[in-house]
């Protein structure tokens, strides 16, 4: 007893102190009862947003790439050969039909005309002669004062001077026409392209014509694509011509499909090499917006409007080569179900098989849902929408 006094003699009183208040805490920890540990609380169930799968109306939309293309696209090129004077536009301008583009001198056309002028009215006095010679010979040919075959040069005399005077007409027409043409027009309501051929340059006709440059149309605008072929005989083949299908559109930088369109025309034939028909849908453009050569995401519906099953599509999980989603029963506990996924609808994803309609869909926190487990779920704010 001595010794264990001497050991513990030089030890401070506070760590004394400390250690019996250890010790004494170690005897309460091992005394607690059973029944306080039984009634300590449970660790609380993971919380997953889910959703109540829906049933909508909708239409089996089909998305498919082509490119933008004008209605009406000419090449300006002269059709009177001479010296290039003036244009009236600046590259890429927008022009009405009758706009005014290039003018070619019109000093020599001007000058041929007023010749052929010249000839239509010699021609038309040398046809009066020949007339008024017919009718005096015709008068004498009833008192037998000439012979016959005076009559008939006479005849003959008038017939060439009235073709001399349609000969002179025509002429007079082309040399309008080319005095006309040396003032180029647009054709119609369009976009300009850039000027190739500056004033003070020789342009050409023929062969040898160099393009002045080009006009396409604005509204509205074709875009151009090419269509499977279980689309074009499940949903295009039998349609009515007259019944219109809507098309849908979104350029590279838009989100979405904001565009709506129709469809304009089917080829007469598919292409046998990629199995598909090259589609043609008409688009509003009044704004300008949309220019020939731009790429287009096209959607076309693919079916009739049918009653489906829908979820969110970030709600479908990948297991291997096998697509899932977890349900939430009616004891909130997981379960796993594999699914057949079917085409997307905006935000929402058809699901062809594996749920039934007013199932609740885990959407978020999936990594917390074990299948079979407890959880605790919470709605969404808001469903999504589906692709109208």
């Amino acid at each position: 007893m001595s010794s264990f006094i001497r050991k513990w003699a030089g030890v401070p009183a506070w760590a004394l102190g400390a250690l019996v208040l250890l010790a004494l805490a170690g005897v309460a920890i091992s005394m607690r009862s059973p029944v306080a540990q039984a009634t300590a609380a449970p660790p609380p169930l993971p919380q997953v947003q889910v959703m109540t799968a829906l049933t909508r109306d909708v239409v089996d939309w089909q998305s498919y790439t082509g490119r933008l293309v004008a209605t009406d696209t000419v090449v300006i090129k002269p059709l009177v050969a001479g010296t290039l004077i003036s244009v009236h536009f600046k590259d890429g301008a927008l022009l009405r039909k009758g706009d005014l583009m290039f003018e070619i001198d019109p000093r020599p056309y001007a000058a041929t005309l007023q010749q052929a002028q010249a000839a239509l009215v010699a021609a038309r006095s040398m046809g009066l002669f020949a007339q008024k010679e017919l009718q005096r010979y015709e008068h004498l040919i009833t008192s037998n004062a000439i012979a016959k075959t005076d009559l008939d040069k006479r005849v003959q005399s008038a017939s060439e001077a009235q073709a001399r005077v349609n000969e002179a007409q025509a002429r007079v027409e082309l040399a309008r026409l080319d005095l006309e043409h040396t003032r180029i027009l647009a054709p119609f309501d369009g976009r300009a392209s850039r000027v190739e051929v500056t004033p003070g340059n020789i342009v050409d006709v023929g062969e040898r014509s160099t393009a002045l440059t080009n006009l396409v149309s604005i509204s509205p605008i074709y875009a151009d694509f090419d269509v499977d072929e279980q689309t074009f005989l499940r949903y295009l083949g039998n349609r009515p011509a007259d019944d219109p299908v809507p098309v849908m559109l979104g350029l590279a930088h838009e989100n979405g499909y904001p565009r709506k369109g129709n469809l304009s025309s089917l080829d007469n034939r598919l292409d046998t090499r990629s199995a598909t028909i090259r589609v043609r849908a008409s688009f509003d453009n009044s704004n300008g917006e949309l220019r020939p050569g731009l790429f287009a995401r096209v959607l076309l519906p693919g079916s009739a409007s049918h009653t489906a099953t829908l979820v969110d599509d970030s709600a479908i999980g990948t297991d291997q080569d096998k697509k899932y989603v977890l349900v939430v029963d009616a004891d909130d506990r997981v379960q796993y179900r594999q699914v057949k996924p079917g085409i997307r609808q905006g935000a929402l994803r058809v699901i062809d098989q594996g749920i039934e309609p007013e199932e609740q869909v885990i959407v978020s926190s999936l990594h917390l849902a074990t299948p079979g487990t407890r959880v605790a779920p919470v709605r969404m704010p808001s469903q999504p929408q589906a692709q109208q």
